[in-house]
Formats: C-alpha cells, sequence, structure tokens
C-alpha cells in the first residue's frame, strides 16, 4: 500500500497506537505515573527513576524496579550531554507517524551512565560519526506533548 493510500485511510479511521514512552496521550499524573518524566523535560531535564532498595538505574521510567521488585524509587538527572554510540539512517520503513520525515537519523546515546535509543536531529548520516558529542533536544508535539531528542554538539 503506497503512502498516499494509507494516508487516507489513516483520516478515515482513527488507529490507536501502543503506549510506548513517545505515545502516551497524556503525559500528566492523572493518566500516567511516570508524569514527573514530562515535567522534567519541558524543564529541559532528561530523567529517569533510580531504585533506592538496589541502586539500579532504570530505563525507561519505571513505577517498581525490574531488578528487585521494590516501589521505592526517586528521580535522577541523567544530564544533557551524551556520547553517540551506534547510529543508522531511516529511509524506508519509518514507524507510523514518522513516514513523513523520512529520511532521518536514529541511534544509540551514552547518557548519564545509560545507552538509550533517540532520534539524532539536525544532521545527516553522513555528517554522523560514532563518538560524537550530543546534545538534549526537547521536542513539542503538534498535541502539546513532549518528546527526547539529541542533536549534535557543533
Amino acid at each position: 500500500m503506497n503512502s498516499v493510500k494509507f494516508e487516507k485511510i489513516k483520516r478515515q479511521h482513527k488507529i490507536e497506537l501502543p503506549f510506548m514512552l513517545d505515545f502516551y496521550p497524556l503525559q500528566d499524573e492523572k493518566h500516567t505515573r511516570i508524569s514527573q518524566f514530562f515535567k522534567n523535560l519541558r524543564e529541559g531535564h532528561l530523567t529517569t527513576t533510580k531504585c533506592e532498595k538496589c541502586g539500579k538505574l532504570l530505563w525507561p521510567p519505571r513505577i517498581i524496579c525490574s531488578e528487585c521488585l521494590s516501589e521505592k524509587l526517586r528521580w535522577v538527572k541523567l544530564g544533557t550531554e551524551g556520547e553517540l554510540y551506534a547510529f543508522t539512517e531511516v529511509r524506508l520503513g519509518a514507524p507510523l507517524g514518522f513516514v513523513q520525515d523520512a529520511p532521518f537519523c536514529v541511534g544509540f546515546v551514552k547518557i548519564g551512565g545509560l545507552l538509550i535509543s533517540a532520534r539524532i536531529d539536525d544532521t545527516t548520516y553522513e555528517e554522523l560519526k560514532i563518538g560524537d558529542k550530543v546534545q538534549l533536544k526537547v521536542v513539542e508535539l503538534d498535541d502539546g506533548r513532549v518528546f527526547y531528542r539529541f542533536m549534535p554538539i557543533k
């Protein structure tokens, strides 16, 4: 099915997307127990949860430790600068909602003791190299939600 036909079908029928970290429809405390993540992001801070019982740093942010099942978690800042660990360019097969953006870069960023996946904006595949320094880029989505990406530090 070509993308024009898909867009027409999408407008006719509402497609429900899965609730992954970047698809939370409502980012407030009434609708998600990780609302602090989105609040912190709006303030320019990339954060996650850390277990106070076993010390495990959790990504994505959680409400229960995946290591010891403790509910005693605290919010920690990961920083705003990281290092590009690996990357690629999406040309075909972009996920729903991103088809119109292709081509774009995605990668793994080392930040705050974690390795997280993210979109890498404001660059091309040819301009990137492993080890590049990148900084947090907070984007406001069309519907008012926020999410994180990174961009190279030039």
